[in-house]
């Protein structure tokens, strides 16, 4: 059998570009005694490419049952972290096929080299799901490639006592056999790594607001200074990014502390460790917020663009710490930073850092650079229209770096191009202008 496919070169046997799923829907039903998972999984797919074979991405999990409607497949089988269906037929461009896979075991974080591990994870008394960039497998079949967005029905089963939260609305909550089900739906279109269930002892505080911010987390869990400042967040973000791209925002807080927060579309998830109003955990609120924007609705196409997502929500730290009086200006915050990344070494080109550096912090502060530089050479109206059309032009899709090119180029024309380019292209660190 020929090798499987891999989508992006920046994360090894994940997706197959050669079909698309255009919707999920999970039932799930899971028992914390023992960490057992056991789910049906709905995909409606299509085909992309000519092909014989559909390829999934399952980690640690066993498939029991498989069916397809508008194709016969052969036979299927696990190969690592794959299911691959050897069709009866060759499939062509536009075919429309509908897979049902039953499977169930005991989930767990998948380990990738470059990237360390991600997934399904144990809490003391409950679990999270970290997702980026290729932790959705391990509790659901998927194409895990960020190009390949689809909606979302979750439908999860617990024992009561939990909640569930998981990316969209809340549809219907009800009793279940020893529990309660809880359905959610994400009817924007989500990348795989974007989807996330986080299931815990949780009490609900609504912040209000157009739309509604909500923190969900322990009973005793102290918002004051961090998580209450989630409304004026979004009012600011709203006015400076164009319009709130979903229909509401819950941030999680998980009893347990961790180490860094957890992004997912309509919803971010946080250690109890975050509850302060220092601005060491401040900031991180307001950067998961702003993922929103830059990460959820306006994806990367491809892992190597990844500072479309962190230079932005880094940026928007910045500004928030601005607006909000906080401990530095959003000029001051370049200087800064600009003058800590000349102290480090200079061989990162942040449109291709590589997959082990596709997180180093300097992706993150130096796309802020480059964009801080932006904002200098063109003023800030026509640099804040930019960001607000850049969301609205591309809000669901999938993006590359040279789509942020041609709006940088549509909104300054070639001498902000010229800008920008080396902040994006070169090793060395550019000046700020």
């Amino acid at each position: 059998m020929s090798s499987l496919p891999t989508a992006d070169p920046y994360l090894a046997d994940h997706g197959d570009r050669t079909y698309g799923v255009r919707h999920y829907d999970l039932d799930l039903a899971y028992v914390l005694d023992g960490n057992r998972l056991r789910g049906t999984a709905r995909l409606e797919v299509e085909v992309l490419e000519a092909t014989d074979r559909l390829v999934l991405d399952l980690a640690h999990l066993k498939v029991d049952k498989l069916r397809a409607v508008g194709v016969g497949v052969r036979r299927w089988s696990t190969r690592g972290a794959r299911v691959v269906l050897q069709l009866d037929r060759r499939l062509t461009v536009g075919d429309r096929v509908e897979l049902t896979l039953g499977y169930s075991g005991r989930p767990r974080p998948l380990v990738v080299r470059e990237h360390g591990d991600a997934g399904w994870e144990e809490l003391e008394d409950g679990v999270i799901v970290a997702g980026q960039p290729h932790g959705a497998p391990t509790w659901f079949p998927c194409n895990d490639r960020p190009d390949d967005k689809a909606t979302y029905r979750i439908a999860v089963s617990v024992p009561t006592g939990y909640t569930v939260v998981s990316n969209g609305e809340l549809i219907e909550r009800r009793r279940a056999a020893g529990g309660e089900q809880f359905v959610h739906a994400m009817d924007r279109p989500m990348a795989t790594y974007l989807a996330t269930l986080q299931i815990g002892r949780y009490s609900v505080t609504e912040h209000g607001g157009t739309p509604p911010v909500r923190t969900i987390g322990p009973a005793d869990a102290d918002l004051e200074g961090s998580f209450d400042a989630q409304p004026a967040m979004m009012a600011f973000f709203s006015e400076v990014f164009g319009p709130y791209p979903f229909d509401s925002y819950a941030a999680v807080i998980t009893d347990d502390e961790l180490e860094i927060p957890l992004e997912s579309q309509g919803l971010s998830t946080f250690g109890r460790n975050f509850c302060s109003p220092d601005w060491s955990q401040v900031r991180l609120v307001a950067h998961e917020l702003a993922h929103q924007w830059f990460g959820n609705a306006v994806t990367l196409a491809r892992w190597s663009d990844i500072w479309l997502h962190e230079g932005f929500a880094c940026y928007a730290e910045w500004l928030w710490s601005e607006a909000s009086d906080g401990p530095r200006t959003c000029e001051e915050w370049a200087q800064h930073h600009h003058e800590r990344l000349s102290e480090l070494d200079q061989d990162l080109v942040l449109v291709d850092p590589g997959p082990e550096d596709m997180f180093d912090d300097r992706v993150y502060k130096r796309g802020a650079l480059a964009l801080h530089a932006l904002r200098r050479h063109l003023g800030d109206d026509a640099f804040f229209d930019l960001l607000r059309r850049w969301v609205a032009d591309h809000s669901g899709t999938s993006v590359v770096t040279d789509d942020f090119r041609a709006a940088v180029t549509a909104a300054g024309g070639a001498e902000a191009l010229a800008v920008l380019e080396p902040w994006l292209d070169d090793e060395a660190l550019p000046p700020l202008p």
